[in-house]
């Protein structure tokens, strides 16, 4: 799929031609409102490829993000004014757009909210791989009625995951985690075709184990998906849960257990018998694709299984793909970042690739008209 792309050489001579560059400079900041400060730039680095292949041969380039969810309205909060100091420094020359969700029609993918983004420019590139799921306006609009090509990053996150989807090395094994089985049900579903094994923890291992039969206490788990994940536990690709769980007991206070949790009890990481096991696993394989924490690793009590699963991912000589999103930012807590083969800029989008084997923004860039 990734040959039927469009590809910023297919744009032809840029010199002296407006382009609108769809990154995603959803970036995790923190500080009051009025004073927002940037706390991990990858997202804005990731850009440079594209921004300076462009650039560098006399286009003028104007860049357009989402940042958070101000849900249509302007927000001080929201405003992309930090990200467009910090991309002044690094790409000087490169405007940036005001955050495209404060207006409505962004999300609606209203068709004047496109015509206005468009207005002026004379070729379109989306490099936001982490928003091109979304059938958004800046996403699927643009390439209506101009020019389009994908952006470096957006070309090396499909080739990525198309390689683990289509040919993986074996043995190929899939470790998620994360709060909800409901949002990774769809993906196990898809690579069950795909994957020779799945590891679990997290959150969403407590469904898995309900549906085993074990006690969970008061952790997390979604009754209504039981029997679904009775299915897939049924089903010829071995899913690995964990072997023991670290939490609080009833009165709040630090406790291990083996898999069955009293009443009261509540699971926050993987124990670390779980933790070595899951190691092994990652150890043998020669694709492993990471996707969700195995516990509350935010909290040092409770995050050691998500520490470990990212050395394996660091120490593994298998290819090793991070799915964004918490696991990225756990890799980057970590610093192993550096230590894997490649870091999604977005989680949702890689999964539902994954999944799906395409996606909105994809599908709009191959329809797109070309340069004559």
């Amino acid at each position: 799929m990734m040959s039927m792309l469009p590809r910023l050489e297919d744009l032809g001579d840029v010199r002296g031609k407006r382009v609108l560059v769809r990154t995603d400079f959803n970036v995790p900041m923190s500080g009051p409102d009025d004073a927002r400060v940037i706390v991990d730039d990858f997202r804005i680095t990731s850009a440079l490829p594209t921004l300076n292949y462009l650039t560098e041969r006399g286009a003028t380039v104007v860049c357009a993000s989402h940042l958070g969810r101000p849900k249509g309205a302007v927000s001080a909060k929201y405003s992309m004014a930090p990200i467009r100091q910090r991309l002044s420094e690094i790409a000087p020359g490169v405007e940036l757009l005001e955050n495209l969700r404060f207006n409505p029609g962004e999300e609606a993918n209203d068709e004047t909210f496109v015509a206005q983004l468009v207005a002026g420019f004379d070729l379109y590139v989306d490099d936001a791989f982490g928003a091109t799921h979304r059938a958004h306006a800046s996403i699927v609009g643009p390439p209506k009625t101009l020019p389009s090509a994908a952006g470096r990053l957006l070309q090396r996150e499909i080739e990525v995951l198309g390689t683990l989807r289509e040919k993986p090395k074996r043995p190929f094994v899939a470790v998620l985690g994360g709060a909800k089985v409901s949002d990774k049900i769809g993906v196990i579903e898809a690579l069950q075709e795909r994957v020779d094994a799945f590891v679990i923890g997290g959150g969403m291992c407590f469904t898995f184990l309900a549906a085993q039969g074990y006690s969970v206490g008061d952790s997390i788990c979604q009754p209504e998906l039981i029997d679904v994940c009775k299915k897939l536990l049924a089903g010829n690709v071995p899913i690995h849960l964990p072997e023991d769980i670290v939490g609080l007991d009833a009165d709040g206070v630090y406790a291990t257990y083996g898999i069955r949790l009293p009443n009261g009890a509540k699971g926050l990481d993987i124990g670390p018998g779980s933790a070595a096991a899951f190691t092994d696993i990652i150890m043998e394989a020669r694709s492993v694709f990471w996707n969700g924490p195995m516990g509350m690793f935010e909290d040092p009590r409770f995050a050691n299984g998500t520490r470990t699963v990212a050395q394996a991912m660091a120490d593994t000589k298998a290819f090793t793909v991070v799915g964004g999103g918490d696991s990225a930012a756990a890799l980057a807590q970590f610093k192993l970042d550096d230590e894997v083969d490649h870091v999604s800029t977005g989680g949702g989008a890689s999964l539902e690739y994954l999944e799906l084997g395409d996606l909105p923004g994809l599908e709009a860039l191959r329809g797109a008209p070309r340069v004559k």
